[in-house]
């Protein structure tokens, strides 16, 4: 069945090529030359970031077992790196509006080439503590850039409109491109030059002092709220008063963690859903696939975006339902396609079904990120803009921890059908920001007047 891959591989290829090149002018948002230098700097180190990211990603489980741990010992250091990632993380990544974001970027980099030493050692405890700087690296990851980039883009009067380039091309090359290229690299390291598993967190690590040295070099500080006379347990008061006051920041908080959640227990589940048999897949070029129809997905989010209609929170109602009724097939194909009994062998007719259905779902994927930061941009207030992403992130990484705890315990038909779940209540949630963010000014006019009249109390 080698050739469905490459059919489906060649086909996201051609469609992502055919929409990038068949933009026209309704598609792009014009900007000025002193933007694009900008936004090209900053998508140049969050493509380094994320390539030492992805860079240990596919490696880490197999590392660790050739260190000669079991199954158990290796679901407790995942679940080491997301509980450190909920609680320092939430706390390092609070401390971004207070201390920095710049600084709290290059904290990032130095946590995280910290935890690519550690995988040099076959010592558990030694490891233990790699996964918690690496959860607090991954906490930080996903707020102080962006909290960076929304702060300055404003600070330097760039037009609101043109973030969502910036967040589109960022998505593009960081979470397509990047990803595909560093799967590749990583293989090259590991098979062919036979450099051991642990290569990969080396190339991370350089690439990721690469991305500092920019980051020292060429960024500014811009701060959230820096005044000294507020200590971090009023900013976790301020942030949560924040979220509990304004329902549409309450309602973005729930939409992140309950489609995060589900993109991370997929991250899980997509292997044991294509080999039920222990068949033979090709773990790798799937994995590019589907990082290519994550790249279809954002780049049809840049056309989107580009335009005044439909509205973010208008078309994400639709991104959620389709992605609910992706991961609805495993479930499907279970009932209507009956399951071989053939141990090893090529992927089945139904795995071939489900690649399709998970292509769909990558798709909705890479529309998600540019959205998601689009609204967060707009809905979340500047000076707590750090301490509420991190907020955000507490219910997705319980969630995460739970489902690695519970991995064995319940039918895997069972933690999709639960994923689909999550994915309609999404949609359903979207559909109530949208009604409120659509609602005339008068009945929120007060409390936005208030709000910028005086700073949130953190």
């Amino acid at each position: 069945m080698e050739w469905f891959f490459y059919l489906v591989f060649g086909s996201l290829a051609a469609v992502v090529a055919a929409i990038e090149l068949s933009k026209n002018n309704k598609d792009r948002i014009h900007t000025s030359s002193a933007f694009n230098a900008f936004k090209n700097n900053y998508v140049l180190v969050y493509s380094l970031m994320m390539a030492g990211d992805w860079l240990q990603g596919p490696y880490v489980y197999y590392l660790y077992s050739t260190y000669g741990f079991g199954k158990g010992d290796i679901g407790q250091l995942f679940i080491a790196g997301f509980g450190s990632s909920m609680l320092f993380g939430t706390i390092v990544g609070s401390l971004a509006d207070k201390q920095g974001r710049k600084r709290a970027c290059v904290t990032y980099c130095i946590t995280y080439i910290l935890s690519c030493i550690t995988k040099h050692s076959p010592q558990y405890k030694v490891l233990m503590l790699g996964r918690i700087l690496g959860g607090i690296a991954t906490s930080l990851l996903f707020s102080a850039f962006e909290s960076w980039l929304v702060a300055e883009h404003n600070k330097r009067g760039f037009e609101q409109q043109w973030l969502s380039v910036t967040f589109s091309k960022a998505i593009f090359l960081g979470n397509g491109l990047v990803a595909i290229l560093s799967g590749l690299f990583g293989n090259l390291l590991v098979d062919t030059f036979g450099l051991g598993p642990v290569a990969p967190f080396d190339a991370a690590a350089c690439l990721l002092a690469i991305g500092m040295a920019i980051i020292l070099s060429s960024w500014t500080e811009n701060y959230g709220d820096p005044s000294e006379n507020k200590d971090l347990l009023a900013q976790f008061k301020g942030a949560a008063i924040a979220i509990a006051s304004d329902e549409k920041i309450a309602l973005l908080g729930a939409i992140q963690s309950l489609f995060e959640g589900s993109m991370y227990t997929f991250v899980f589940l997509w292997t044991p859903a294509l080999s039920p048999n222990d068949e033979e897949i090709p773990h790798g070029f799937i994995f590019a696939t589907f990082m290519l129809a994550s790249m279809l997905g954002s780049s049809i989010a840049s056309r989107l975006l580009a335009r005044s209609s439909p509205r973010v929170e208008s078309y994400m109602q639709v991104v959620f339902s389709i992605s609910a009724v992706s991961l609805l097939l495993p479930i499907v194909t279970n009932f209507l396609v009956e399951p071989s009994k053939v141990r090893g062998g090529g992927i089945s007719f139904s795995g071939c079904i489900q690649v399709l259905g998970f292509c769909a779902f990558e798709a909705c994927v890479g529309i998600f990120w540019p959205s998601i930061m689009k609204m967060r941009s707009q809905y979340i207030p500047e000076e707590a803009r750090s301490t509420i992403m991190n907020f955000f992130r507490i219910p997705l990484n319980i969630f995460v921890c739970v489902v690695l705890y519970n991995v064995n315990a319940f039918p895997i038909t069972v933690m999709f059908g639960m994923c689909s779940i999550f994915l309609f209540v999404a949609s359903i949630l979207q559909r109530r920001l949208m009604v409120i963010s659509e609602k005339p000014k008068t009945e929120y006019g007060l409390k936005e007047r208030d709000t910028e009249a005086e700073p949130l109390s953190i």
